[in-house]
């Protein structure tokens, strides 16, 4: 089974500040979040715990789990270029991303996806057919594109619909890749 943990609240989260790459650690209520998520997957053993190497994402995973995360920055966040830490309420949106026309440095939606499920298809690769808990823990963006891996990039484009609240999880099972 994989587990699929957005991170617990930062700062930035609590203001309602985008949040990319120059992110905050967890708050206060962030690390209670983490601790109370540790509690929920108590009986869940975890054979791998992957990260973006994002820290508030490192935190949230290490606490929940009590293992050390193997980093992949492939997991990280979606750049917001020179959206990042702008109030979401004053961003100029294209779609679920800032528009790239008016901030710079913004990543490109399709790249980013690649990164993802470049990632997500190694980890189906190596672990095909077998029993395993896995736990990734990531950003909205990261969480929702892990979420359209398994369930298809929805034809707005807006994989953000998979992602999770702040510490919150979603689970999901690889298929066989020889299909049924």
């Amino acid at each position: 089974m994989i587990y699929v943990v957005r991170h617990g609240q930062t700062d930035y989260n609590k203001e309602q500040r985008m949040q990319g790459r120059s992110g905050l650690p967890l708050n206060e209520h962030g690390i209670i979040q983490a601790n109370q998520l540790r509690e929920r997957l108590r009986d869940v053993t975890f054979n791998f715990v992957f990260s973006s190497p994002q820290e508030r994402a490192v935190q949230t995973a290490e606490i929940a789990t009590g293992a050390t995360a193997i980093i992949d920055a492939r997991l990280d966040a979606f750049d917001l270029g020179e959206a990042d830490k702008l109030k979401a309420s004053e961003v100029k949106m294209k779609g679920f991303t800032p528009d790239s026309s008016v901030y710079k440095g913004v990543e490109e939606t399709d790249l980013f996806a690649e990164r993802v499920f470049s990632f997500m298809s190694e980890l189906q690769a190596m672990n095909e057919g077998k029993e395993v808990n896995i736990l990734i823990s990531g950003h909205a963006c990261t969480t929702g594109c892990i979420g359209a891996y398994f369930n298809g990039i929805p034809d707005d484009g807006n994989i953000t619909r998979y992602s999770s609240a702040n510490w919150d999880y979603k689970t999901y099972e690889f298929k066989s890749l020889m299909g049924d």
